[in-house]
Order: structure tokens, then C-alpha cells, then sequence
């Protein structure tokens, strides 16, 4: 039995993104800054793959820049906004449970003389919006705030922040790292009224090291990385055409099985949680669990690493909390003040369209066998 329920760290590429690495790699080889044949066909895919991420967004291919993952996009988003806005103020606004690629490059700014703010959250992960409408400033000029949370599947309001900006007339950019929120709930950018917008592509069954940045029509935010002036001049570096056009070929397949997948990830979501409650009483659901895919639940008494190692020895692979942590504790279920005996008992489980019913029932038989096993060691 194998079954991966570790989707919100990555995905599996479905077959059209592994069609279209093979042959951007075999046969559109060429470099798509390159004036022949071979570029000008490889600079196709890139135009392609760029038109179907706008598209599902809403915007035009223009806003589109292609970076070599969700991290990047957060960085550059972070970095080079503030820096642009400098002049106009020092203050950011941010939250608690931001992924580290957002709040190490807070770090980063904060050394550099700006003042961060990060809103913490309510035991249930939720920040009220007027916390929001207290923290913007007439000196912000950056607000950066998640649309998923990626432990607790928290959906934060991105759109009403945008509102609260604009009605306040403050100067601040909104950037939403939407890592986990992109085909997962539905939105576009004008709608989300984001300047910025982070993308990757593992999260929704593309390649590992490709993801893009949204980036508003006249923003014109500074490059984070300097070289030949590809994208336009604004994210140098040979463009990795296997990896952008297999994040096309995800993206336009995602979103024609978009309302199927995400209500199918919903049911499963539900479901263990029904399950949870009537089979293991004891297991709390941490935060929300809003999003379609997320579940962050805590079993007392029994060690996080311990049940994600027993249920990797049944082939269930589920995660100690986001992948990134590496066995730290986890900054997001700290910033909800929540006990160490709880924080240090949690686990992620995380769907995709893949996973089944059978995938959600046999995930809660062995966890219930692995409570009366370690309990018996335990003892």
C-alpha cells in the first residue's frame, strides 16, 4: 500500500507536464533569446506557457514573470518592492504565519532599517480584517499577506485587505504569496486587487524549480536578479523552457478540471474530519482547514515525528507540518499560541486530485493502530 496524502508540500507532475519537459528537452532545445529556428520555436512554449498563466489569472501575459519557484517569487516581491517604495516610508505590514520565504526576507528588511509589523493571529489562525484596517499606515509601503496558510489551510482575505489600502490612500504595494491558493480557490487578479502574486508550479502538479510572479502593469518593480535582461529585463537568466512549459501544460490542465478537483479535495477534507471526530475523538483540528486540500491535526500524547515515521512504515506519507521546517518547531502554530503539547503532537494532511476515499478511510484505520501501538509502547 502506498498512499501520499503530502500534497501541500509537493505534487506529483501529472502526464502532460512530463509530455512537455521531454520534448521542450529532445526537440524545442533551443535558447528563446536566440534569433534561428530552434530559438524562435523554443520561445514559442515560453509565450505559450506565459498566455495560459495569464489567462488563469486574468491578466495579460505582460505580467507574467517567470522565476525558478515560489521562493524566488517571494523574494523578489519582498525585496525589491520595499526597496522601490523606500522613499515613501519604512513601514511593512505582514502577518505571523507567513511561509519563510516571506518573513526571512522581512528579517532582511528589518536589518536594513524598516519597521515590520506582523499581525498575530487568533488560536483558530484567523486575523481579523480590522487588525488590517489598524495596522496600515500613512507611512506603509508594503503589505504582504498569504492567501493559503500552508499548515493550517487558513484562507486570509486578501481582496479586503486590498480595499482597506486603497480606502485608507495609503502608498503600501499588496503582495500574496498564493502558492497555495492558486487553482485551489478560485480568484483572478483583478478581482484579488494584488499588485503582486506569487506562483509555483510543484504545488499543482507541475515541475519542481519553476514558478512565476504576478506582477501589476506599470509597477515596474526592480530586478532581484541582474544578467542578460531576460523576461523583459526584469529576471535575468536563460529561461528554463522544459520547466515553463510543463507549468503551462499543469496550469491548463488544472484549471479545465478546476470546480471537479477542488470539490473533490473538499469532499476528502470533510470526510477525514467527520472521521476524525467519530473515530479518534481525541485528534484537534488546528486552525481552520478552509482551503480544499489542508488538514493540520494534533494527536496529544503522541510525538509528531514518531507518527509520521510509523505511518511512513505503512506507506503513508503525510508530513510534520509544512517541508520546509526540517524539524523545527513550527513558527506558525507558535504564533497561534498554542500549547507545546499540542504544537509538538501536530501532523499535515494535505490532498490532491489524486487521492481517493479508500486513501482518507485507510489513512484513519492505521492511525488508530498507530495510537493503540504507541500507547502500548508507550506504557
Amino acid at each position: 500500500m502506498s498512499i501520499y496524502l503530502d500534497n501541500a508540500s509537493t505534487t506529483r507532475a501529472c502526464p502532460e507536464a512530463i509530455e512537455a519537459v521531454t520534448r521542450a528537452l529532445a526537440k524545442d532545445y533551443g535558447n528563446p533569446s536566440s534569433g534561428h529556428t530552434p530559438g524562435r520555436e523554443a520561445k514559442k512554449l515560453v509565450d505559450y506557457s506565459r498566455g495560459i498563466i495569464a489567462g488563469a489569472l486574468d491578466a495579460m501575459p505582460g505580467e507574467i514573470f517567470f522565476t525558478a519557484g515560489g521562493t524566488e517569487a517571494d523574494n523578489w516581491a519582498v525585496l525589491s518592492s520595499a526597496r522601490k517604495m523606500k522613499r515613501r516610508g519604512r513601514h511593512i505590514v505582514s502577518t505571523a504565519v507567513e511561509h519563510d520565504a516571506v518573513r526571512k526576507s522581512l528579517e532582511v528588511l528589518a536589518d536594513e532599517g524598516f519597521e515590520v509589523e506582523l499581525l498575530k493571529p487568533e488560536k483558530d489562525g484567523s486575523i481579523p480584517l480590522d487588525r488590517f484596517e489598524r495596522a496600515i499606515r500613512d507611512d506603509t509601503v508594503l503589505v504582504s499577506v498569504m492567501m493559503v496558510c500552508n499548515e493550517t489551510g487558513n484562507i486570509y482575505p486578501i481582496s479586503q485587505i486590498s480595499k482597506i489600502i486603497k480606502r485608507k490612500k495609503s502608498p503600501a504595494l499588496l503582495h500574496t504569496d498564493a502558492v497555495q491558493g492558486f487553482l485551489k480557490l478560485p480568484f483572478s487578479a483583478p478581482s484579488l486587487g494584488a499588485d503582486m502574486i506569487s506562483l509555483s508550479a510543484h504545488k499543482l502538479h507541475g515541475p519542481k524549480g519553476i514558478g512565476a510572479l504576478y506582477i501589476r502593469k506599470g509597477l515596474n518593480l526592480p530586478p532581484l536578479i541582474y544578467g542578460g535582461g531576460q523576461e523583459g529585463g526584469s529576471r535575468s537568466g536563460t529561461e528554463a523552457v522544459p520547466q515553463i512549459f510543463a507549468f503551462g501544460e499543469a496550469v491548463r490542465v488544472g484549471l479545465a478540471a478546476f470546480a471537479g478537483d477542488t470539490e473533490h479535495m473538499d469532499g476528502l477534507k470533510k470526510l477525514l474530519i467527520e472521521m476524525l471526530k467519530e473515530e479518534i475523538p481525541e485528534a484537534i483540528i488546528l486552525g481552520r482547514a478552509e482551503a480544499p486540500h489542508i488538514v493540520s491535526v494534533s494527536m496529544p500524547g503522541y510525538r509528531s515525528e514518531v507518527i509520521v515515521n510509523y505511518m511512513d512504515g505503512k506507506g503513508i506519507y503525510i508530513s510534520k507540518g509544512s517541508a520546509c521546517k526540517r524539524g523545527r518547531r513550527s513558527h506558525v502554530l507558535e504564533a497561534m499560541n498554542l500549547d507545546t503539547g499540542i504544537i509538538d503532537s501536530s501532523f499535515r494532511v494535505s490532498f490532491s486530485r489524486e487521492n481517493t476515499e479508500a486513501d482518507v478511510r485507510d489513512f484513519i484505520s492505521a492511525l488508530k493502530s498507530a495510537k493503540e501501538e504507541l500507547f502500548t509502547e508507550l506504557r
